[in-house]
């Protein structure tokens, strides 16, 4: 029997056990339309038992001693690292990933274990000056039970960087991957935790619909509400969320730009732009959907980046050696290619790429463009580099800024000048002299407008203040004396 052997999943979700499911849905593989196994969906009243559920369990795990909570981490960690070939084989073959991207991904999973490994034992809390005579201190108390509703996209690494700290923190966890991805980004970290011994109840596995969407953030016993998609849908989240008095975390959609500042090294400046654009297949939330190049090496570096383009293999990741995989169904596929094609029509040229190739779309590159062409201005989540020309620094962060978004940038030319440059940007991250896409299980991360509401995951100081409320405590040596 395997680490992630169907016997043990197949039709079930994890909450009382594993307990068979009122549906079920397909495990698809996007390459092949190969059926993979069958996941279990609850339903909106097995929601609202595990919210209770997680609500009693929680308590127990808040109080376990700081260390044993570390070792479960530190054992998941472990676990990512023994079974990374049979979870990285669900990545490639369930979510699309390339192989290369798959490893990437179990690599971040393991960091993020044995980082938030770090969090139980971490200070939480500070000692406040006083007007009496007595103590006064301010400390940090778990939530409670969160909510955690994953993407596809990146599905394993994407919902463990809530998952994880918020375990760590003391906090239980109802996870709602997305459906699609319901193996890879939740079935393998439900067994990753219960083999690394975190106690039954403590973690729940929800996978589902908008209605159990609805259901995690709406439980009465859920405090803290983790989001990673698309912005339509993360606005629905907050409004809801906010309505409840809950907290969410939004970490959303974006439209990166990529400047190529005068004088940069054209070659590099290409790989790195191919790379930001075309990993996973450009669905990635940092992608670098916007190309700023300098006028005195556009056509240079379009030329560049073109050749890159055509020259990247794209296909069946399982099967063979490919740079690029599958989107990840035909919606999106069709959603990329109207993106392209309505640009096209509005006057823009391809210079490679813009054909849909059975379940992959080849790496674009798009020129001639115009800020209102819809290649420009939406989320493209596709393999598309629209390239657009710019004289001066001004014009430049003018054209940055002329975005809902505010995730990501990439800087790449004479570090002075990027500097300056990225002073003058509103955006979540900042790479200067480097492309949009980079994840680290220590640092802050997240976005601003249509990217997110500017909370942070990743690292001590963000994660403990995503998932803990802080209580103001004061002690006295004897019972203070009043006037009534």
């Amino acid at each position: 029997m395997t680490f992630l052997d169907s016997d043990l999943w197949a039709g079930r979700f994890l909450s009382e056990g594993w307990e068979d499911a009122p549906r079920t849905r397909a495990v698809v593989e996007p390459a092949t339309g190969e059926r993979l196994g069958t996941v279990g969906l609850p339903g909106v009243e097995d929601v609202g038992r595990a919210a209770a559920r997680a609500a009693g369990a929680q308590r127990a795990w808040a109080a376990t001693a700081p260390q044993e909570r570390a070792a479960v981490l530190r054992r998941a960690g472990e676990l990512f690292r023994e079974h990374a070939g049979e979870v990285g084989d669900w990545l490639v073959r369930e979510a699309g990933s390339v192989r290369s991207k798959a490893e990437f991904e179990v690599d971040l999973a393991i960091g993020e274990c044995f980082e938030c490994a770090g969090l139980p034992t971490h200070p939480q809390g500070e000692v406040l000056a006083s007007q009496g005579p007595r103590w006064s201190m301010s400390r940090r108390r778990p939530s409670g039970v969160v909510s955690v509703i994953a993407p596809f996209n990146f599905p394993l690494i994407l919902g463990l960087r809530s998952v994880a700290p918020a375990l760590a923190l003391g906090n239980a966890v109802l996870l709602k991957p997305d459906p699609r991805t319901a193996v890879s980004g939740g079935v393998v970290l439900a067994r990753i935790f219960e083999e690394a011994g975190l106690p039954a109840g403590v973690l729940h596995l929800l996978p589902g619909d908008g209605a159990v969407g609805e259901a995690v953030v709406e439980a009465p016993q859920v405090r803290v509400v983790s989001f990673t998609g698309s912005t339509p849908v993360g606005r629905a989240i907050g409004e809801r969320a906010g309505r409840l008095l809950k907290r969410a975390h939004l970490e959303l959609g974006g439209n990166n730009a990529l400047v190529v500042l005068p004088g940069a090294d054209v070659a590099r400046a290409a790989s790195a732009g191919a790379f930001g654009s075309y990993l996973h297949q450009g669905q990635i939330c940092m992608t670098a959907g916007r190309h700023l190049v300098h006028e005195s090496l556009l056509e240079e570096y379009t030329a560049a980046l073109a050749a890159k383009a055509e020259a990247l293999p794209v296909g069946d990741p399982a099967r063979e050696d490919v740079a690029l995989g599958p989107l990840i169904d035909r919606h999106q596929l069709e959603r990329v290619h109207g993106l392209v094609t309505g640009s096209v029509a509005a006057g823009a040229r391809v210079a490679a790429g813009g054909e849909i190739v059975g379940a992959c779309y080849r790496p674009t590159v798009l020129t001639g463009m115009r800020t209102d062409m819809p290649a420009w201005r939406e989320e493209i989540f596709g393999p598309v580099a629209p390239v657009l020309g710019f004289s001066t620094p001004e014009e430049a962060a003018r054209l940055v800024e002329d975005s809902a978004y505010g995730l990501s940038v990439g800087i790449l030319g004479d570090v002075g000048a990027a500097m300056t440059l990225a002073d003058r940007i509103e955006s979540g991250i900042v790479h200067i002299n480097a492309q949009t896409v980079a994840d680290e299980p220590q640092a802050p991360f997240g976005g601003v407008g249509a990217s997110g509401t500017g909370s942070r995951l990743g690292g001590a100081t963000a994660n403990i203040e995503a998932f803990t409320e802080t209580q103001w405590l004061t002690v006295r040596p004897d019972i203070a004396e009043y006037p009534f």
